[in-house]
């Protein structure tokens, strides 16, 4: 699945969440959509969050 397709499906299911739950659905859908995708980007290797996690520079 190409990246202007997968933004058309996100697009079309955002609209769906914010005409079934209205805006509190919607800002749901974006955030969970937006952990989705952080978790997903992890798993797959495409993005390090060692750096933020060992709490690089304090101290």
């Amino acid at each position: 699945m190409s990246a202007s397709q997968t933004g058309l499906l996100a697009g079309l299911l955002l609209a769906l969440a914010a005409i079934v739950g209205g805006f509190n659905g919607f800002l749901l859908a974006l955030v969970l959509g937006a952990l989705g995708w952080l978790v997903g980007a992890v798993a797959s290797g495409q993005l390090d969050l060692a750096g933020l996690l060992a709490g690089r520079g304090r101290g």
